[in-house]
């Protein structure tokens, strides 16, 4: 029987605040509960935003609320050969192609189109303009000649060939907190020619997740909501790469007094400055719906 393995993967890009200590209590809950394995994550492929104190204070924090993992840790920022190789196999796969177009290319080629249509150029889950396809068909020998000039780029997922390469019916298994399994089609081509390398590093946080997550052998990803529509990209990948697909569950949002999901961005209150004021790890737990002292 194959023993589930889970795992807590945040970004140390900030201090971690309530939304990320319920991820990883959810995680280690459901984990003890199947008498399975946690695993800890560092997912610092952005190497510019990435710092080692925020790595260190990642530690703390779990460790102050009680959580233990296995180890060695994994981090990204060690493994982008592992990455590299899976980008080979898309690449010579034909299943990406290399972008030349900027941020302001981009923005100008939509503008262009709507401009001329009158209607807003088609968004994708995260609310940015769907890839335009510019780069799709241009000449063999323009593409080389470019890359052999070293000139930027990114390399983004041929979504037409990519659908056409996959099975049919392409789903995933998804659980709720008690267990219980349901089928979740899903719907890749909403997020048009995706980019899976980007410009400054080899990857992406799509291609990654799903190499990271068969690597460690991973059998439940439980995390926000907010992921929820990304799983249809990284469902799609693993099929691409012949990589196990493991069941799925998003649980709810950790919100603020307005209602907004509680984030770095927007400075919300963090576990340190929570453990400054006194509050103790049973106060959160509880705070977070865990009753376990």
């Amino acid at each position: 029987m194959t023993i589930p393995v889970f795992r807590f993967a945040p970004s140390p890009n900030g201090y971690l605040h309530l939304g990320h200590a319920y991820s990883a209590l959810l995680n280690a809950k459901l984990a003890e509960r199947l008498s399975g394995r946690l695993l800890l994550r560092i997912e610092d492929i952005d190497v510019t935003r990435c710092r080692e104190e925020f790595v260190a204070a990642i530690a703390e924090d779990l460790t102050w609320l009680g959580l233990r993992w296995e180890q060695p840790v994994r981090r990204q920022s060690e493994h982008f050969d592992n990455y590299h190789a899976a980008f080979g196999g898309l690449r010579r796969k034909g299943f990406v192609y290399p972008c030349f177009c900027s941020r302001k290319d981009l923005a100008d080629a939509v503008r262009l189109r709507e401009t001329k249509t009158g209607t807003q150029w088609r968004r994708d889950p995260d609310g940015a303009p769907l890839y335009p396809g510019t780069c799709r068909h241009r000449p063999a020998g323009e593409v080389a000649m470019r890359l052999g000039r070293s000139e930027p780029h990114t390399w983004r997922i041929d979504m037409a060939a990519a659908l056409l390469a996959a099975p049919g019916a392409l789903a995933y298994t998804r659980i709720d907190l008690e267990g219980e399994a349901t089928l979740q089609p899903i719907a890749p081509a909403r997020w048009g020619d995706a980019v899976v390398v980007r410009r400054e590093i080899p990857t992406s946080y799509h291609l990654s997740v799903v190499v990271d997550d068969a690597v460690q052998e991973i059998t439940h990803v439980v995390r926000g909501q907010d992921l929820e529509a990304a799983t249809d990209l990284h469902v799609l990948l693993q099929a691409l790469l012949a990589l196990p697909t493991p069941l799925y569950h998003h649980h709810a949002l950790i919100r603020d007094e307005q209602g907004d999901k509680l984030a770095k961005s927007r400075f919300s209150k963090t576990l340190r400055e929570l453990r400054e004021q006194g509050i103790s790890p049973a106060e959160v737990r509880r705070s977070l719906g865990f009753n376990r002292t």
